[in-house]
């Protein structure tokens, strides 16, 4: 027999076995770490397959409601709520948004007497309710910041007085998460918190999505708003005026390409962290998956796992229900 090598410090000692290494393994992922993101149409007993995100559906609200309460039942917190727009109620002023009898409304107040306990985060942005495919008003070309946030104010306050627990502004307009704060607190909504979308970058991972909700820019691209996807130290510039204008969480989007804005934003504020692992994401590894070339159950607990060592909190994910499947085992 071989005498061993003189080795003081051997890592794979911990390592040796499954029970050694759940003992010592720094990240855990857990179902209510989730948020699962679910896309809403008008009509009844609708259920429409998004061809770009094989196992992903839009919902008429009748069939939403039980979709929700199978992830409530799973433990799943969380969802994020989407909706798809029929064209004739689009316009370049998004007035669809904050009409009290839409889509999101309703779809709020019944989810909130179906599945009390749910939490439900809203949408702010304008693309979904806009003829141009664009987070904002549109003039010339251009986007514009301040006549946009004024319809986001509008938008919030009519999905707050609706039931929403937390909106969401994802539009990336200077100041909206101030404007939101001041209006929901001067209307009496306390209690409404917002989660910021701070650092949402001009991605090609969105593609899916847009197919999901027809809400692709007609024109031009998002760059004007949205974050250079070069960029990291700006991203805690975002960060910290949204905090400071009063948001509750910040969220980091996209998240696999986006690990080190994640890891420096979790050192940069004590607020929840949220990554959302989007629709792209979701494709590409669905993709692989469907022609054998890769494990899906085994991928995505590695990357949403990834997602949590690198700081973030909270997760929006379309696997949220099978990630919940495979983590109760």
């Amino acid at each position: 027999m071989s005498h061993p090598l003189s080795i003081q410090h051997r890592p794979r000692r911990l390592r040796r076995t499954e029970g050694l290494r759940c003992m010592v393994q720094e990240s855990h992922l857990t179902i209510r770490d989730l948020i699962y993101p679910v896309f809403v149409m008008e009509g009844s007993q609708t259920k429409e397959e998004i061809a770009s995100m094989p196992g992903c559906y839009r919902y008429s609200l009748d069939l939403l409601l039980d979709e929700i309460a199978a992830a409530a039942e799973l433990g799943i917190p969380a969802i994020a709520l989407f909706p798809l727009i029929p064209y004739d109620q689009k316009d370049n002023a998004g007035t669809e948004s904050y009409n009290p009898q839409g889509l999101v409304p309703r779809a709020i107040r019944a989810i909130k007497q179906a599945v009390p306990n749910i939490v439900v985060i809203t949408d702010v942005a304008l693309d979904p309710y806009s003829t141009e495919g664009h987070d904002g008003i549109v003039k010339d070309g251009q986007i514009l910041n301040d006549e946009t946030v004024a319809v986001l104010v509008k938008q919030a306050l009519s999905q707050a007085e609706a039931g929403a627990d937390l909106v969401a502004p994802s539009d990336m307009m200077d100041g909206r998460v101030g404007a939101i704060r001041a209006a929901l607190d001067a209307e009496g909504w306390i209690n409404v918190g917002i989660l910021a979308y701070s650092a949402k970058y001009a991605s090609a991972y969105y593609g899916p999505f847009r197919d999901a909700l027809d809400s692709a820019p007609k024109f031009g691209d998002k760059k004007t708003y949205q974050m250079d996807f070069a960029n990291g130290r700006e991203a805690l510039k975002e960060v910290a005026l949204d905090i400071t204008e009063g948001a509750d969480m910040v969220m980091v989007k996209p998240a696999l390409a986006y690990m080190d804005v994640i890891h420096r934003i979790r050192q940069h504020t004590n607020l929840p962290v949220v990554a959302y692992n989007v629709s792209g994401e979701y494709a590409m590894v669905k993709a692989a998956a469907q022609q054998g070339w890769i494990d899906e159950q085994k991928i995505v607990l590695e990357t949403l796992t990834g997602l949590k060592r690198a700081g973030a909190d909270l997760i929006l994910t379309y696997f949220a229900k099978d990630v919940a499947h495979w983590l109760k085992g």
